[in-house]
């Protein structure tokens, strides 16, 4: 029964069920009491021995994940020719150009005029 449990489940199980051992829950198996001697009546231990025996009323639930059966479509390129690219940037560049503010190369002469008539003010 412990197999069907991953290591985290299990963890989670034995800390729950001895701490209800451990506020003085009834035991769900006979233990004699040497064996609890021997095990120095340690809840951990009395609640894997209930687990190991399959008498813990405990079920996990797993959520797994959804299977997508849908088949994935593959799109279809456009092709477009080399001619239909050109004119295209060209005609890009024309709206740009119309649209546009052009940007000169700054000259250092004109900087330092800004920056003399940015003072004076």
């Amino acid at each position: 029964m412990q197999k069907e449990f991953s290591r985290y489940e299990t963890a989670r199980i034995l800390g729950a069920r001895a701490l209800q051992i451990a506020m003085n829950a009834p035991l769900l198996i006979k233990i004699s009491q040497e064996d609890l001697e021997k095990i120095n009546f340690d809840a951990l231990k009395i609640a894997e021995v209930e687990l190991e025996s399959g008498v813990l009323p405990i079920s996990v639930n797993k959520p797994l994940p959804k299977k997508n059966e849908e088949k994935l479509k593959r799109t279809k390129e456009v092709k477009i020719s080399e001619k239909e690219i050109a004119e295209s940037e060209k005609e890009e560049e024309k709206e740009i150009a119309e649209k546009g503010e052009i940007m000169e190369l700054a000259n250092p002469e004109d900087e330092e005029n800004e920056g003399i008539e940015g003072e004076s003010q």
